[in-house]
């Protein structure tokens, strides 16, 4: 069966090692799991979350035309629950104090126009 990248994919679990979970694509293709593409968080033993003979879903990620070796994985069909920016505290992009963060110029003008024009009618009082 000719596979492309980004095809998601059923296969077969044949082998499991420390770095990774080999997978039988069909009779003729096998691909490898990277234990970094299981996924989005710390696996410490694959033998926990695999068994040989299971039936997996997987997406293809990289085809290796030369050696014929295809890349598997089940990470990047998941969502990540964690965001790395998902604590404001620690988001170095927004500023707490001002409540400045990135927006586009149209949205922030009519803002900064206001304020312009308050201080300068609070100016021109004194």
């Amino acid at each position: 069966m000719e596979y492309t990248i980004g095809d998601r994919v059923r296969g077969k679990v044949t082998g499991i090692q420390p770095y990774g979970v080999f997978v039988e694509l069909d009779e003729q293709t096998q691909g490898l799991i990277h234990i970094s593409e299981v996924k989005h968080a710390y696996v410490k033993d694959l033998h926990e979350l695999f068994e040989v003979g299971e039936d997996v879903d997987v997406m293809i990620m990289d085809i290796d035309e030369y050696s014929k070796k295809i890349s598997l994985s089940i990470r990047s069909m998941i969502k990540a629950v964690h965001h790395p920016f998902s604590n404001p505290r620690k988001n170095p992009r927004f500023d707490r104090k001002r409540g400045i963060g990135f927006d586009t110029v149209a949205e922030k003008m009519p803002g900064w126009i206001d304020t312009a024009l308050k201080e300068i009618s609070e100016q021109s009082e004194e």
